[in-house]
């Protein structure tokens, strides 16, 4: 099995950081992509930020400047560095990654979200 294990979340004040956390375990051959998704009230899920194996980065372009991702392959982790926030970053924020397993079946798995809320 494999799970994905988020930490991080919390209240912030506007202009405030925070960094989140996701650490990747069990059967895993190789992750391709790992990323950060968010979903506000009444909204979709969407993008926030992604980032490959070689380390190519994409951004929604609502945080772009703002936010930082990275991730560390030996620890199978990815983080999320969230600086000058604003309470339109308010959502529940998830892990994703699209991974192989030991059996090499390829599938894409989620977190359990966290909770990231800007307000004064």
């Amino acid at each position: 099995q494999v799970q994905l294990v988020e930490s991080g979340g919390g209240l912030v004040q506007p202009g405030g950081s925070l960094r989140l956390s996701c650490a990747a375990s069990g059967s895993i051959l190789s992750i391709n992509v790992m990323g950060w998704y968010r979903q506000a009230p009444g909204k979709q899920r969407e993008v926030v930020a992604t980032i490959t194996s070689g380390g190519t980065t994409n951004y929604a372009d609502s945080v772009k400047g703002r936010f930082t991702i990275s991730r560390d392959n030996a620890k199978n982790t990815v983080s999320l560095q969230m600086n000058s926030l604003k309470p339109e970053d308010t959502a529940v924020y998830y892990c994703n990654a699209i991974l192989v397993r030991t059996d090499n079946f390829r599938s894409n798995y989620w977190g359990q979200g966290t909770q990231v809320t800007v307000s004064s």
